[in-house]
């Protein structure tokens, strides 16, 4: 992996030796976690370790080079029978990856970025994390306009998390098998484009962002998506209000349908004698109640730090608390209450079975305590329970519980 990062700045280097690099710097950053977590008396452990070197350049007067990679091994239990879940084997899985790696021009009212790159929309939970392509942005006093194609097809499955039809979720669980690359690493092939607008200050009060968004299945399985998407922010002294709403759209083969998803924030800096915020998030998502079908994003962003449950189909309620306590330590707690929307769209845990009717799925508990000596180092631990007899779903299914813990270490 060094010798792949050492050809890639290399190449980069010739291919930009036109230029006068002003500055350039190299780094590594180190983060391994480990998690133990289960549901009652069945549990499993899972543990993963991530070496990235990273190699950052000035070039010239408005080119910016940034290159990250790295090799990540997991350590994780893999079923082998999905009928018998005894079947099972705790293995070691190697996974080298390409992170961010990209080239950008930047200028006084416009600029582009070249390569794998981060894009998330507006809302947040609709298509996020890294993407292959190309983007252009034009800086106004109306706005920043901006203009991004994508292509999903290259990225490590796991990472690019898209799991939007039945097989991609199966798929999405299966081992990383460096000698059958095609079948078991890459993520589905989806192509991905975006026009944004955003301005900092409309009517010197709100925040604003509206995005569309079109997603074209290249995999075969003709579902293709499309979203329109805004939000607005509004600060208010020791308050921020936030408000954010999308409409899709999605045909597959002959059929076409509707779906609809928006999300309400609220939070208040809190007079204490150390930084503390409280903060309030309701979040719903379509099911399938005839006029709409259930809401299907391009990347799954889980609902919840144990449930785990892709938002289709789901609302939620959170309440969390947040404390820095000082420079070094800060603190998080959050209470979050999950209900179906419809009785069909989400089976997971703790729904069981399609017999039972229940909406109130139960509510979920997390804190986690982050510990910063130094800015190079970084601690975390977590963990929490969710507590299906909280709710009418399924009150006599197990509690599912999660203790996790990681460490980050920088190196420049």
């Amino acid at each position: 992996m060094r010798k792949i990062i050492v050809i890639a700045v290399i190449a980069a280097y010739c291919l930009f030796s036109g230029f006068s690099l002003w500055a350039m710097d190299f780094g590594i950053v180190v983060d391994q976690g480990a998690s133990y977590q289960g549901v009652g008396e069945h549990s499993q452990f899972e543990y993963a370790a991530s070496v990235i070197p990273r190699f950052h350049a000035l070039i010239g007067d408005s080119g910016e080079l940034f290159i990250s990679a790295g090799l990540t091994a997991e350590y994780r239990r893999h079923f082998f029978n999905p009928d018998n879940p005894a079947e099972y084997q705790y293995l070691w899985s190697p996974i080298p990856e390409l992170f961010r790696t990209e080239f950008s021009w930047l200028f006084d009212n416009w600029d582009l970025q070249l390569g794998r790159m981060h894009y998330f929309d507006p809302l947040g939970f609709i298509t996020g994390g890294l993407f292959d392509g190309a983007r252009f942005s034009l800086h106004t006093g109306a706005g920043t306009f901006s203009a991004g194609a994508w292509y999903t097809g290259f990225l490590y499955r796991r990472r690019a998390n898209i799991k939007m039809t039945p097989d991609e979720l199966n798929n999405h669980f299966v081992r990383a098998d460096l000698n059958d690359l095609a079948n078991t690493y890459f993520a589905p092939s989806r192509a991905i484009a975006a026009l944004d607008w955003e301005h900092p200050g409309l009517g010197e009060r709100f925040r604003t962002r509206l995005s569309l968004l079109g997603q074209f299945d290249l995999t075969g399985a003709d579902l293709h998506t499309q979203y329109l998407t805004g939000r607005i922010s509004l600060p208010a002294g020791a308050f921020l209000f936030d408000l954010g709403g999308c409409l899709g759209f999605i045909q597959q083969s002959e059929d076409f349908r509707m779906a609809f998803a928006a999300d309400i924030r609220a939070a208040w800096i809190l007079p204490t004698a150390f930084l503390s915020r409280l903060s309030f998030l309701g979040r719903y998502a379509s099911g399938d109640n005839g006029t709409f079908a259930p809401f299907l994003p391009v990347t799954t962003w889980t609902q919840g730090y144990l449930l785990r449950a892709k938002m289709s189909g789901i609302s939620k309620l959170s309440l969390e608390y947040t404390a820095r306590f000082n420079r070094f330590l800060t603190a998080g707690f959050s209470s979050s209450y999950f209900i179906r929307n419809d009785l069909t769209t989400y089976t997971g845990f703790p729904v069981r079975s399609a017999d039972e009717d229940g909406r109130l799925m139960g509510n979920e508990f997390f804190g986690r305590l982050f510990w910063n000596p130094v800015s190079d180092l970084q601690f975390s631990l977590g963990g929490g329970v969710f507590m299906p007899s909280l709710g009418n779903t399924a009150p006599d299914a197990g509690n599912l519980w999660r203790v996790e813990v990681n460490l980050i270490l920088s190196v420049f």
